[in-house]
């Protein structure tokens, strides 16, 4: 019988790769972003009613006064979820904040520093294909109003009445009911209502990576987002029906979401946790994209924690999930990962779902170089330099380093301070 996870060999594991866009999805990616800073808003309407985002003729942009209508008309119990998540992504946001301050340091003949300033205008996507997730809306643009940006806009393809209540809830100006290239496009380049944004964020499908792919450089954006990734190390005295709950979690996004499961020196451990996920698989209203997800997954056995960590290092995935007898002994050993839940009680579902620590993290191994989004994704740290004077030691050697590299008028301006 086919296993629903499959057994794999530590030896054989592959990072995921970070940038999966083929050719063809640029392509095609690339044509409406260009269309889009072309002739504005018309294409993207076009685009959107093309596409099945929106009705043809249905309004595509929905003000402030509309996001809030649709939070007013949300039942009082869904309200307040949204509310509680809300608060407590902005609490954790603006402690991290607090870590960031204004620098004044002593320099040679002066000093320096860097001041902190958010970006003006911050462009969130939400995606809203096969699932409305009003919890991305949350993430982000709560984020960046902590931050301090001062206009704030979501997009989303067919936006539920929840999405809709989230944005009114985390504070946005107003929302762009359409996704894909197009979105990407019109917060990048500015269409109709929808204000030109300095940074884009969010996940979303290829053909929004790949606008994001295009249109970074001209603006900030958050990274690459790939499939969803789980990467579960357990012992023997983990709970399989907690494991197989964890993995189906995560299986359940997309059927290319990638589930990896590591027993550590677990006799029968991955047997036990393979009868759970096929009897949770019984009665679970999204078991045809779990199946495949898990089928692109991995159940692999190793000796000792050493193995485990040389796995979760390779893998650098997106979410790291230990349950072990002592997952804080593990933690400093661990090099690459994008969001990392230590013990039993800390499932990623609730990382998901707004404990605190942000939902959009770094996939395909971008871990390795990246961080999850932050405050920091819409701050800019902004140095300054005051010399009162200008010592022989330092303009020599800013003369010497111009000499060095040809530069004569470098040279010259600063013998210009000589004996200032």
């Amino acid at each position: 019988m086919t296993r629903l996870l499959p057994l794999r060999d530590a030896a054989d594991l592959e990072p995921a790769r970070a940038d999966v866009l083929d050719a063809e999805t640029m392509r095609r990616a690339g044509a409406i972003v260009d269309d889009v800073a072309a002739r504005g808003f018309d294409a993207v309407r076009e685009h959107a009613e093309r596409l099945g985002d929106v009705a043809v003729g249905a309004p595509l942009v929905l003000d402030r006064e509309d996001l809030l209508a649709a939070l007013q008309a949300l039942p009082d119990d869904d309200r307040q979820v949204l509310e509680r998540t809300a608060a407590r992504i902005r609490d954790f946001a603006v402690a991290q904040r607090s870590c960031l301050v204004p620098l004044e340091t002593e320099v040679p003949g002066g000093r320096a520093g860097h001041v902190l300033a958010p970006v003006e205008r911050a462009g969130c996507y939400a995606p809203g294909g096969r699932y409305p997730l009003p919890s991305s809306v949350l993430m982000t643009a709560v984020t960046a109003r902590a931050a301090g940006v001062r206009e704030v806009w979501v997009a989303s393809p067919r936006p539920s009445p929840v999405t809709l209540a989230a944005a009114a809830v985390a504070g946005a100006d107003g929302l762009l009911a359409c996704g894909g290239a197009q979105a990407i496009a019109a917060l990048a380049h500015g269409a109709g209502e929808v204000p030109a944004c300095d940074v884009v964020v969010g996940p979303g499908n290829r053909y929004v990576t790949a606008a994001k792919k295009l249109v970074a450089g001209e603006v900030g954006i958050d990274m690459l987002a790939g499939p969803s990734e789980l990467l579960v190390v357990a012992d023997a005295a983990a709970d399989p029906g907690v494991i197989a709950a964890d993995l189906l979690g995560q299986a359940e996004h997309d059927p290319d979401a990638r589930p990896v499961l590591v027993a550590v020196d677990a006799p029968g451990l991955l047997e036990r946790v393979e009868a759970e996920l096929a009897h949770q698989l019984a009665g679970l209203p999204t078991a045809e994209v779990a199946r495949q997800a898990l089928s692109r997954g991995a159940a692999v056995a190793v000796e000792n924690l050493a193995a485990a960590v040389t796995v979760c290092d390779l893998l650098a995935p997106e979410h790291l999930q230990l349950l072990v007898a002592d997952p804080g002994a593990l933690t400093s050993r661990l090099k690459h990962f994008g969001g990392l839940f230590l013990g039993a009680r800390s499932a990623e579902v609730f990382g998901d779902y707004g404990v605190g620590p942000n939902h959009v993290l770094p996939t395909g191994g971008a871990a390795r170089h990246s961080g999850g989004l932050s405050v920091f994704t819409f701050l800019r740290v902004r140095t300054w330099l005051e010399l009162d004077d200008v010592p022989g030691e330092l303009l020599d050697d800013v003369a010497r380093l111009a000499e060095l590299e040809g530069l004569a008028a470098h040279r010259a301006a600063a013998l210009r301070r000589a004996g200032g």
